[in-house]
């Protein structure tokens, strides 16, 4: 009864420590988001389908239609495979500035950014769970070649993307 009582004890505090990893609230974020926040919950985002081509970075966030997996033809393998009933879409940014910008999403999903055929890593991350509007944020230093960003394993069939400058 004791090992019972004691496997009980472990599980729930497991489940405990996993929930404590992932921060709740707006001021959650390891960095101010508000210009992010309000870019990915502006009612002037362009709607874009997957696969599409930017010729610039856009001056507002984007909502990006996404597909099922197999229907997105992502340009490269997501580094994390999608699950079962999730969505996925890309879009290609043709001439973008050199900097350190930061890549937002409104909802939860596995973000690429790809340039020169590489997956790049973020300098930087941070997110939160009910913080409405903005679920997560990541800086990537990028070169002044295009570059795509691939969406996956998201829940809706659509979400919002922002790239800005990191201030």
């Amino acid at each position: 009864m004791r090992v019972l009582t004691f496997l009980a004890v472990l599980s729930l505090g497991a489940t405990s420590a996993l929930a404590a990893e992932e921060p709740s609230g707006c001021d959650k974020f390891k960095w101010p988001i508000e210009r992010e926040r309000a870019a990915l919950t502006a009612p002037d985002r362009a709607k874009l389908a997957s696969g599409s081509e930017q010729a610039a970075l856009p001056s507002s966030a984007i909502t990006l239609g996404l597909v099922a997996p197999a229907d997105a033809k992502l340009p490269t393998p997501p580094e994390r495979a999608p699950k079962d009933g999730t969505f996925a879409g890309f879009t290609g940014i043709k001439a973008p500035k050199a900097g350190l910008y930061t890549i937002s999403l409104s909802s939860g999903a596995w973000v690429d950014v790809v340039q020169d055929g590489h997956v790049l890593k973020p300098v930087a991350f941070s997110g939160a769970t009910d913080c409405d509007g903005i679920r997560k944020t990541m800086k990537y230093e990028l070169s002044d070649k295009a570059f795509v960003v691939q969406v996956s394993g998201a829940r809706d069939n659509s979400l919002s993307i922002a790239i800005l400058p990191a201030q």
